[in-house]
């Protein structure tokens, strides 16, 4: 039985996700190098964060903190708050960030309750779980916890634009699955999912959510496959 809505129990997350997403690994490094040009804009506005040198970084759908982790490698003035409603998956980033000044919040993004805090708010393969007005309550709850200017990142699985060109997206993920080692059975599971127990939307309804909820600037950061990332400024 798994122990989150992820396909694989959090014991093995970390070991099988480069094996189902492309590019996993990519994800982060857009992550930080937008976070990087982002701090050059602040500190250019007058008067934004004069005299702070910490980033207040809220990371929502968490999971075993592999995110946290590699920001935390590269740079030392970030403070993170970090949320998953999976307690076994808090369990694992609590031990892969332990002494690392984290503080750990059990619960979905739709629960959010935060209020201005956050410079950066991310959510990586998370809301693609939710039904739409799960997932707008999730985005709206994530512009409330950002600060004036700040940023939210999300990375969803995505639907094309037509049926013709989702089917063609899919049997080329279904090909890359196969690739990676992953058994016949796996691949239909993760085929079957869709729709079930995950609801891609396309692009052009991510950037009018994120619109619809309130983000002054909201485009497109990275695109492969099925997956899609996007940056929204508040």
């Amino acid at each position: 039985m798994r122990d989150n809505k992820s396909a694989y129990n959090a014991a093995i997350y970390d070991d099988h996700i480069v094996n189902v997403l492309p590019y996993y690994r990519e994800y982060h490094g857009q992550i930080l190098d937008l976070v990087r040009s982002m701090e050059r804009v602040w500190t250019m506005e007058k008067g934004r964060n004069a005299g702070k040198r910490v980033i207040d970084w809220l990371d929502t759908g968490c999971g075993t903190g592999t995110l946290a982790a590699r920001v935390l490698d590269s740079r030392d003035d970030v403070r993170f708050t970090l949320c998953d409603p999976s307690p076994r998956m808090l369990d694992l980033a609590r031990k892969k960030l332990k002494g690392r000044g984290i503080h750990f919040l059990s619960g979905p993004s739709q629960a959010l309750s935060f209020s201005e805090e956050f410079d950066v708010v991310t959510a990586v393969q998370c809301h693609h779980y939710l039904q739409a007005d799960e997932r707008e309550t999730a985005v709206r709850k994530c512009y409330q916890a950002l600060r004036d200017k700040g940023v939210f990142i999300c990375f969803e699985n995505i639907r094309m634009s037509t049926e013709e060109s989702d089917g063609i997206a899919l049997e080329r993920w279904l090909h890359f699955l196969e690739s990676r080692g992953n058994p016949p059975e796996d691949v239909r599971m993760h085929r079957d999912r869709r729709g079930i127990e995950i609801f891609p939307i396309t692009i052009e309804e991510h950037i009018a959510l994120l619109r619809k909820c309130g983000f002054s600037s909201v485009d497109l950061l990275w695109t492969s496959y099925l997956q899609a990332g996007f940056w929204a400024v508040k």
